[in-house]
């Protein structure tokens, strides 16, 4: 039997890069997932990818969207064992050049979403005794120059995991976080960079790797996985570099 069998799952910005791949892996693993997208065009193009997974539509930055979302989720399929926060944001600006709209978008997406994903699933995590996976970066705990915010975010969501896991231990709740590094994902082409300037950046990236090289993004998603398994159970509190040695230089 697979090791989330009868397991509910669900991811937030599940629709590509890492989010998808997670979504995948807990598939094969044979958990029910669902998946938060933020935009309906995107949904209806991840649910012709993946039908088998349950898309949900909400914005992570609305605290009550995500609330009907994981309402939506517990009433359909009756429990809520873990959850992924991966939906997050990233513009890389010089701080001469973080305008504010930019610093905001990223610390409602990388900090506070995750904050109301928590707090809207947390009476169904405690009652099956669930977890809580926060998809933090590199950038958490390394300097980040020219993107000190979107850093900063990472720095509170690794922050927040630990006194997450220490308030809700009790509950028999465990919460940790994963920190890859450079991972090859459409945010690069998100971030409002130009398109000639990406893989000059993907190649600065890649000299910063003892390993030479990016994630895959099924690599990332083999640990989320792993530390999200039912079998865990004497885990909680940590965060877990999954970047190529990036973390040691």
């Amino acid at each position: 039997m697979n090791s989330f069998e009868g397991k509910v799952v669900l991811i937030t910005g599940a629709n590509s890069g890492i989010g998808e791949a997670a979504a995948q892996a807990f598939q094969q693993a044979g958990a029910n997932v669902f998946g938060i997208v933020r935009r309906q065009d995107a949904l209806e193009a991840a649910r012709a990818r993946h039908p088998k997974i349950h898309w949900l539509l909400a914005d992570v930055s609305k605290s009550g969207e995500i609330k009907a979302a994981v309402e939506a989720v517990v009433r359909e399929a009756g429990r809520l064992d873990a959850v992924v926060n991966n939906a997050a944001v990233f513009y890389p600006t010089p701080i001469e050049k973080s305008a504010e709209d930019l610093v905001r978008r990223q610390f409602e997406a990388n900090v506070y979403g995750p904050t109301y994903v928590v707090q809207a699933a947390l009476p169904a995590l405690k009652k099956h005794r669930g977890t809580v996976l926060n998809i933090s970066s590199a950038a958490g705990h390394m300097p980040a120059p020219n993107a000190a915010h979107y850093a900063a975010t990472k720095a509170a969501l690794e922050s927040l995991t630990r006194s997450w896991a220490l308030e809700l231990a009790p509950e028999g709740v465990r919460v940790n976080a994963i920190a890859p590094g450079p991972t090859e994902t459409p945010v690069f082409e998100k971030a409002g960079l130009p398109a000639d300037a990406v893989p000059g950046l993907k190649d600065t990236f890649k000299k910063m790797v003892p390993l030479g090289r990016m994630a895959a993004v099924d690599e990332v998603a083999h640990w989320i996985v792993a530390m999200a398994d039912p079998s865990v159970t004497w885990l909680t509190g940590q965060v877990l570099s999954v970047d190529g040695g990036m973390s040691l230089m």
